[in-house]
């Protein structure tokens, strides 16, 4: 059975001068204004890229928590910021690339365990597979 999540745009206007609400499901976002000037500027609101790095930050250190806690360990912190990348592709734009950077502490765990459960994670949580795009990721740990 598939787990199914929604998400929903609003666009009013059009091109450069139109505006946009966002809106989720569980209404965490609720009609959260984007547009142009939230993609290209520093207006407030939100972008579609901004929500891609939180659901690829949040999917990937999710992975990676049931990785560690299946390899039997029980205590542990994980933070990972995800950047991503939108170029220029011809006439329109491209996501080219999702850079996750992961700091992680778990206690009796070995660095390089870390560092291959971690990269697992990268290529195997959901958003990883979704996205075609480069996937890069640094960690930093401690035990």
């Amino acid at each position: 059975m598939a787990t199914i999540r929604s998400g929903s745009a609003k666009y009013d206007g059009l091109g450069k001068d139109g505006k946009g609400h966002v809106s989720t499901e569980s209404g965490v976002l609720n009609s959260q204004p984007y547009g142009f000037n939230t993609r290209f500027e520093d207006a407030p609101g939100t972008n579609p890229e901004e929500l891609i790095a939180a659901a690829h930050a949040s999917c990937f250190t999710m992975a990676l928590s049931f990785a560690l806690a299946k390899a039997g360990h029980e205590k542990g912190n994980l933070e990972t910021s995800a950047k991503v990348s939108l170029e220029k592709d011809g006439d329109g734009f491209k996501i080219t690339r999702s850079a996750l950077t992961l700091t992680g502490k778990v206690n009796g765990m070995d660095k390089s365990k870390f560092e291959e459960l971690a990269r697992e994670a990268k290529a195997n949580c959901p958003v990883s597979k979704l996205l075609d795009a480069e996937i890069t990721l640094d960690t930093s740990f401690t035990s």
